[in-house]
């Protein structure tokens, strides 16, 4: 629980183990993403097929999967911060998540050895529902700023 000393709301215990987490959680988004912009698709194992599907990929789709990235991590990093900025940041990321999952599912012709494993899919969904959650959560409660 938080508690209230000299007028400041201190964060409890849950926000540290919370935006701990999710920021490692999250590393792994940034680190897949880094990776293929980076052009590291060789050096993560991609089969030439698999390559020439990373190098295809409309800008657009990556506009949103960065979206979805970038905002969870920044949503974890801000959390820690005690930032109210994090729902913002958490809001973006939802939407980058929709955006990819459209994508993948409706517009893109994602090879079979391409497509996100179910389990990690709803793992994502999981964490990014939670942490947009936690973080309206904590800024009513007033412990972000």
């Amino acid at each position: 629980m938080a508690t209230v000393t000299e007028g400041r709301m201190h964060a409890p215990v849950h926000l540290w183990m919370v935006g701990t987490v999710t920021l490692l959680f999250n590393s792994m988004g940034i680190i897949s993403y880094l990776s293929t912009k980076l052009g590291k698709l060789e050096e993560m194992g991609m089969t030439p097929s698999q390559i020439a599907f990373m190098e295809s990929y409309p800008a657009w789709a990556t506009a949103v999967w960065a979206m979805g990235v970038w905002g969870a991590f920044a949503g974890s990093v801000l959390l820690l911060l005690r930032s109210r900025w994090a729902v913002p940041a958490m809001a973006i990321a939802l939407a980058g998540l929709i955006g990819v999952t459209m994508a993948e599912t409706v517009i893109l012709d994602v090879p079979a050895d391409m497509a996100t494993p179910p389990g990690l899919k709803v793992s994502i969904w999981a964490v990014t529902l939670f942490l947009l959650f936690y973080a309206v959560r904590m800024r009513k409660a007033g412990v972000l700023r």
